[in-house]
């Protein structure tokens, strides 16, 4: 077999481990009420697994790296993920200012207008 076949492989297992660790951990927790670990315990190490996880496929399966061949794939890959990141960003503090920048008087007449309510 060649060396891709076994960078599949592998990234297949460890994808395999780290999604069963986190289906384990989020088991334990439920199973024992909450009391094994905290919730706060529990998204750390869910995050961290993502995290890992997400590290793994980019690494075994898109082939990222920073050998030579690889350079324009990472290029290309930072700079999606950094637009995507941007217009996610951006989004989510838009609507939050467009909520805060709302009176209650306000939010009440746009709900009553959109609902054709008038009072």
């Amino acid at each position: 077999m060649n060396a891709k076949f076994y960078s599949y492989l592998s990234g297949l297992l460890a994808s395999a481990v780290l999604a069963g660790a986190a289906f384990a951990l989020i088991g334990v927790h439920v199973r024992s009420h909450h009391l094994v670990f905290g919730h706060e315990f529990l998204i750390g190490a869910i995050l961290l697994l993502a995290v890992v996880q997400a590290g793994v496929q980019l690494r075994l399966f898109l082939h990222l790296g920073l050998n030579k061949s690889a350079r324009w794939n990472l290029a290309v890959f930072i700079s999606t993920f950094s637009l995507i990141l941007i217009v996610v960003l951006g989004s989510l503090w838009i609507m939050n200012h467009l909520n805060y920048n709302m009176t209650p008087q306000q939010v009440n007449d746009y709900m009553m207008r959109s609902e054709n309510m008038f009072r």
